[in-house]
Formats: structure tokens, C-alpha cells, sequence
């Protein structure tokens, strides 16, 4: 099943989709990167559902989440990270449009953050974790990943998306594929989490191309 998303971007940030086209027009590439820096913030709504750029006020939540062992446990640290709020705030304030943190909120309320950083060859790596387990599966990480994903594609151009997720993970591997993600590598015993067992990924990937072709 195809999975479309209306319009979504909202205020001022359309200006940066503006600003990128007249600059692509007019040839002047090198001034593109310094104005996006300026002007773009994320903030994308599909009916209940927003993505929005994480503030200092998000530190208490974030850091909440972050010490919790069963939100945690996926990504290796079943003890939680043992991080302060002040640590998150650092977090936070140190984010670019290139290495950015993103809170979800369903309903008007925090339910979860995702992530994204650029990686070389224009290539952007995400990261998403619906943090209230009442949310999860109900829908909603097809959807969240699929209003990144574009907003990375269409408005920082990038052409590609990365993502992995332990091999366990089942429900996020089906997320990913039911996208359009395609496997790229499995590597088998790569790291240990906090209680030094092995843990395996999958990474998957998606290109701009196929994104077009997909989503239209």
C-alpha cells in the first residue's frame, strides 16, 4: 500500500523552498548552503501528527526518555544513557540543519523524537523513537518517516536516506521496507549493548529517485 501525505509545510518555512529554487535558477550555488542555515527550521503537521525542531523546554522530556531502560533497550542500552537534562540542553543547542533533533508530538502532546545528520556524498542518516509505548504500533512511524523523508528529499535535496535498526527489531524493519527502504548490509555481531551481548543491524537506504517515483 502506497503511503501519501498532504502539504504539510507551513509559515515561513516555505520561504527556504523559494529561496533554493531562485538560487538554483540564478545559479548561485554558493550562497544556497548559507541561506538555508539561516532560514529553515523544521516543522512539518499531517493532521494530528507534527515534527518539529526540539527546543530547550524539551530537555526534561528528552532526558526522561533517554534514562529509560525499555525505551532505550533497542538502540543497546537497556540501562538508559544515564545522561542529566543539562547534557540534553547542550544536546539541543548544539544542533544545525546538517546534525538536527526533532521531537514528535500526536495530539498536542510529546510522544517521541527523531533525527537526522548529513553524511558525505550528500547523503542524510534518520533515526526515529516513538517513546510512548501507547503510541506505538498504531500507524504512526510509517507516517512520520515517510513527512522526513520528504522534507530531506525535496527541501535540503539530499539524495539519499540512510537508516538502520537492530535485527530484532522486526516491527521497524517492516516499517522501513513497507516504505520503500531497500537493505543495503547486515553485519552480524557488530557491537555490544550495556550487558556485552552481540548485537546485529540491518541498514537499509532510500534514493531521491525512487522516492519521486514512488510518492510522486
Amino acid at each position: 500500500m502506497r503511503c501519501f501525505i498532504s502539504q504539510f509545510m507551513v509559515t515561513k518555512r516555505k520561504i527556504s523552498v523559494i529561496v533554493w529554487n531562485y538560487l538554483e535558477y540564478a545559479g548561485g550555488v554558493a550562497e544556497i548552503s548559507v541561506i538555508r542555515k539561516e532560514i529553515h527550521e523544521m516543522y512539518l503537521q499531517h493532521h494530528n501528527l507534527l515534527i518539529r525542531k526540539a527546543q530547550e523546554e524539551d530537555a526534561p522530556i528528552l532526558c526522561k526518555w533517554w534514562n529509560d531502560g525499555k525505551v532505550m533497550a533497542h538502540a543497546g542500552f537497556p540501562f538508559g544513557l544515564r545522561t542529566t537534562v543539562e547534557a540534553v540542553e547542550d544536546r539541543i543547542q548544539a544542533a544545525t540543519v546538517q546534525n538536527s533533533l526533532l521531537m514528535i508530538e500526536i495530539a498536542g502532546e510529546p510522544a517521541g523524537e527523531m533525527n537526522y545528520r548529513a553524511l558525505p556524498g550528500n547523503e542524510a542518516e534518520i533515526g526515529i523513537k516513538i517513546c510512548q509505548f501507547q503510541q506505538q504500533g498504531k500507524g504512526y512511524g510509517t507516517v512520520l518517516i515517510t513527512m522526513l523523508i520528504g522534507s530531506l528529499f525535496k527541501e535540503l535535496n539530499y539524495a539519499t536516506i540512510r537508516l538502520d535498526t537492530n535485527i530484532r527489531n522486526a516491527r521497524a524493519q517492516h516499517v522501513f521496507e513497507k516504505i520503500g527502504f531497500k537493505q543495503t548490509a547486515l553485519h552480524r555481531d557488530a557491537w555490544k549493548n550495556q550487558l556485552g551481548e552481540w548485537q546485529s543491524s540491518v541498514e537499509y537506504e532510500m534514493t531521491k529517485a525512487y522516492y519521486f517515483k514512488r510518492f510522486g
